[in-house]
């Protein structure tokens, strides 16, 4: 049976038919972005430079109590500035060279062979943007998104996040505690609950409050151990399904990933997330780049499936991380 003289245009139209399939995919293998979506937080961005986040970052200066007559402050007040974050890409290649066409000849077996790289070049993009989301975004000389050790950090007084360094602006750098802070004890199943209380209650303003809790295999187990009978296990309409989740003041506490999960060790991130956003590019949100490419020195031609992108934040102190 003759090779197909359109295989390259088969691998195109069929990763341009399933973009959309292993973009939602991403989310439903991610606890962190499977709620930020189903909370309406996926945002895909259309275009410009730098992903801009507006941000609240100080009350209006003109409140004032009065009586009768008194004159009211009307001076404009500077409550408004935005965060700046970079488009950051990734890319997969699915390839076959001439020879493999040759020897998988017949299009069953091309076809065959075609979909076993189709799917892992799908599998390895969406669990690799999965794991950048709990990164620290330095891999690869700072081309990788920046997760949650950059935008929610064990050290929130140093360093620039959107543009905006922690150092200076007080209102830009999160919550944090230390399980061993002033000599006390290391994380154990007894003592888990009461670190936790007291970041919690760090991260709360009002009725505004962590409202999930993603945590690596061994603060997990902690915390599940010390609830001993009176654990609850959420249930599919909490908006987590697909995750063993626990409870914590009305957060689902989630431990991402297991076996070779991106959380980071010893650490358990508080989130509001209220106030962070997947912001997928919408033409580049695990889509094919372009068309099929074959090089004039070599019989061959690649296909590039690829992600533009990042996380993103527009309130630091109402979020916290507990670590070792």
């Amino acid at each position: 049976m003759p090779i197909s003289p359109n295989l390259s245009e088969i691998v195109t139209t069929t990763l341009r038919n399933r973009s959309g399939t292993v973009a939602d995919d991403v989310t439903k293998n991610n606890g962190l972005l499977t709620r930020l979506n189903s909370r309406g937080r996926k945002k895909p961005i259309s275009g410009g430079r730098t992903i801009v986040q507006e941000l609240q970052y100080q009350e209006n200066s003109t409140f004032k109590r009065y009586s009768g007559y008194d004159i009211l402050n009307v001076q404009p007040s500077d409550v408004i500035t935005a965060a700046e974050y970079d488009l950051k890409q990734a890319a997969v290649a699915v390839s076959m060279s001439g020879l493999e066409q040759l020897q998988n000849s017949g299009e069953d077996a091309i076809f065959d062979l075609l979909e076993q790289r189709i799917e892992n070049a799908e599998t390895t993009l969406k669990n690799n943007i999965a794991l950048d989301c709990y990164s620290d975004g330095t891999a690869d000389g700072g081309r990788q998104i920046g997760g949650l050790q950059l935008l929610i950090s064990t050290s929130p007084t140093s360093g620039t996040v959107g543009g905006i360094s922690r150092a200076t602006w007080g209102f830009w750098r999160n919550q944090k505690f230390s399980a061993s802070a002033d000599g006390g004890a290391a994380a154990s199943n007894a003592n888990i609950q009461s670190y936790m209380n007291r970041l919690y209650m760090s991260c709360v303003r009002g009725s505004d409050a962590p409202d999930l809790v993603v945590a690596d295999n061994n603060f997990f187990r902690l915390y599940w151990e010390s609830l001993q009978a009176i654990q609850r296990i959420t249930s599919a309409d909490k908006g987590m399904a697909g995750f063993q989740s626990l409870q914590y003041m009305g957060a689902d506490v989630i431990f991402d990933g297991g076996f070779g999960g991106g959380a980071p060790l010893n650490q358990m991130f508080f989130l509001n997330t209220k106030y962070l956003f997947y912001r997928p590019h919408r033409d580049r949100d695990m889509a094919p780049i372009g068309d099929e490419r074959m090089n004039t020195n070599q019989d061959a031609f690649v296909q590039l499936m690829g992600f533009a992108g990042n996380l993103t934040m527009n309130n630091a102190f109402l979020q916290g991380v507990l670590f070792a």
